[in-house]
């Protein structure tokens, strides 16, 4: 990056932070997460929250991406708020089965093993599994088939409406997965990282739904099976309770961490346009690693060190 489009792109980011009221971070910080994002080509977006100091760091938080699977954390939400609403309980039974209607015309599709990041759940069709098993599914490994039966019991307007009222101005949930007559005319599922930040910093208080039901979502998402990107870098005794999602050139991860003292912050990494996923991923979960450091090295009054080793 040249040094006047460096210092343009910092200057901007800075009335930003004070334009929002927002508490910044050092502006090393900022340096070296841009520095880490201009590593590697595509588009980005960071929303960082700590939740004790308020301090954020906001790269393009209000652009649109492709949702990709981080729509499938407001679905699990609307599930809960439709368990309370009905009486139901996460025992309580639904059917497998697998056959959806589209968006565009109500044409019926269905879903394959090879698309789906939860194959095991195909040899359960027309067996009745708990509402805690499917939202599991759906969030721990990804499952596309038990993200499509939640919606269709639950409505994608009714989703997108909770998100709402939750705070969150932009997400939008259309629809399923797979629903190739809607992908083809645009109609895809959108997120900002800050809509993400939103929905996770009430998670994080525990205002979700209500204390029991903000609890019982953190512990399936602290289950997440696919941990290449916010947790990766991060040492063991640290908990991340958080949703990935990726298609081609894209790849997402938000979720809130969870400090061994007590403490936790909010984090979401979005990529698009991405040529080099390898190298995109890489930078992202060196930017996990940054935050953390810098959360950490700020709590024992070290001065924060913008330079990144790689492997530390």
């Amino acid at each position: 990056m040249d040094t006047a489009r460096y210092f343009l792109k910092m200057a901007f980011l800075w009335y930003l932070f004070i334009a929002c009221n927002d508490v910044p971070p050092p502006l090393p910080v900022m340096e070296s997460v841009l520095q880490l994002i201009d590593t590697s080509n595509g588009d980005f977006a960071v929303a960082f929250h700590d939740l004790q100091s308020g301090e954020k760091v906001m790269i393009r938080e209000q652009e649109s991406f492709h949702a990709a699977s981080t729509m499938k954390t407001p679905v699990m939400i609307e599930a809960f708020k439709y368990m309370k609403t009905n009486g139901l309980k996460l025992t309580d039974s639904l059917s497998v089965y697998n056959r959806f209607n589209s968006i565009i015309d109500s044409s019926e599709f269905s879903l394959t093993p090879d698309q789906d990041g939860d194959k095991a759940l195909y040899d359960s069709i027309d067996i009745n599994i708990t509402w805690y098993d499917m939202i599991h599914r759906m969030i721990t490994r990804s499952s596309n088939l038990a993200t499509n039966i939640l919606i269709d019991m639950l409505n994608a307007q009714n989703v997108t409406k909770t998100m709402r009222d939750l705070g969150a101005p932009n997400i939008q949930v259309l629809r399923g997965v797979e629903d190739l007559k809607a992908f083809e005319v645009g109609l895809n599922n959108t997120t900002t990282a800050y809509d993400l930040l939103v929905i996770y910093e009430k998670l994080a208080k525990y205002e979700v739904v209500d204390s029991a039901s903000s609890q019982a979502m953190l512990n399936i998402l602290f289950d997440q099976e696919f941990n290449s990107l916010i947790p990766s870098r991060l040492p063991r005794d640290v908990r991340v309770a958080h949703k990935t999602g990726s298609i081609t050139g894209v790849h997402h991860d938000s979720g809130i961490v969870f400090l061994p003292d007590g403490r936790k912050y909010v984090l979401v990494l979005m990529s698009k346009n991405v040529q080099d996923m390898e190298k995109a991923n890489a930078s992202m979960s060196a930017i996990s690693r940054l935050l953390y450091d810098y959360v950490q090295r700020k709590k024992i009054g070290e001065e924060y060190v913008s330079e990144w080793e790689d492997g530390r």
